[in-house]
This record gives structure tokens, C-alpha cells and sequence, in this order.
């Protein structure tokens, strides 16, 4: 692959959670392979990393629910970022509640299954059967 072009690009995000607003700069390096196809990589500091719209996080907060703007929007937009430079309040985490151990086994399941599931048929077979029986007049001892 050879490289054909390179460009830089700035995504500015906005939590959904605790209302940060930041940028991101990008450079994004168009490579071609010769026979028409194209790759782009992404890359932040000089390290490749995935492309903004594939899952960033919240750098106050650390929240995945984020929005973007369009490339720009906020040169023409900056009442949107604070003017001061303390970080945003930080919204208290949720409880987390450990994780519960699954027992090793479940004896209970296929039991209750199979109660489930048979009963209903061995009702349907046993009527089916009464009513055969009934009908074809097959006598009874």
C-alpha cells in the first residue's frame, strides 16, 4: 500500500450524561492499494485507533452515550464549551452491584422443563387416545 493523501479532521462530542463538550483531532491517512481499493486509518497522536463514530467515551465521566457535531461546529458555535477550564461536574456513578455467581448446576431447570413441556402433551396423548377409543367402539374389559 501507498500512501496517497493524508488530512486532519477535529469531531467535537457532546455526553448525553454529564453534558461535556470536547473535541477530538484526528489524522486520517487515505491509503490506495493500486487496484482501486481504498483504506483509511485513523490516527490519534500517531497511534492508529478505531474511527470517531465507532464508540468513544466520555473523558469526564466515562459514559458511551455521546453525540457529535458536524466537523467544525464549534468555531461556530462556542458558547457550547465552557469558558473556564475546570473540567465539568462529574455526575455520580450509579451503584454497581456486584456480580451474583451463577450456581455450578441448576438441578431445578430440567425438571420444571420437563413438568412443563409434558404435562400438556401426555394430556393431549391421553385424551386422544380416550377419545379413539371411544369412537371405535373397541370394548372395554
Amino acid at each position: 500500500m501507498r500512501d496517497e493523501f493524508e488530512s486532519r479532521e477535529s469531531w467535537p462530542f457532546e455526553c448525553l450524561r454529564c453534558l461535556h463538550v470536547w473535541e477530538e483531532d484526528y489524522v486520517v491517512r487515505h491509503l490506495s492499494d493500486g487496484h482501486g481499493h481504498t483504506v483509511q486509518v485513523w490516527l490519534r497522536h500517531g497511534v492508529p485507533v478505531q474511527p470517531p463514530w465507532s464508540g468513544p467515551c466520555c473523558p469526564a465521566c466515562g459514559s458511551s452515550s455521546l453525540t457529535s457535531f458536524p466537523p467544525g461546529y464549534l468555531d461556530r458555535h462556542p458558547e457550547l464549551v465552557a469558558a473556564d477550564p475546570l473540567p465539568p461536574a462529574r455526575v455520580p456513578a450509579l451503584p454497581v452491584e456486584p456480580a451474583r455467581q451463577r450456581p455450578a448446576v441448576r438441578a431445578g431447570l430440567p425438571r420444571r422443563l420437563l413438568i412443563v413441556t409434558g404435562l400438556p402433551v401426555l394430556a393431549l396423548v391421553a385424551y386422544e387416545l380416550y377419545r379413539y377409543l371411544l369412537i371405535s367402539g373397541v370394548p372395554h374389559h
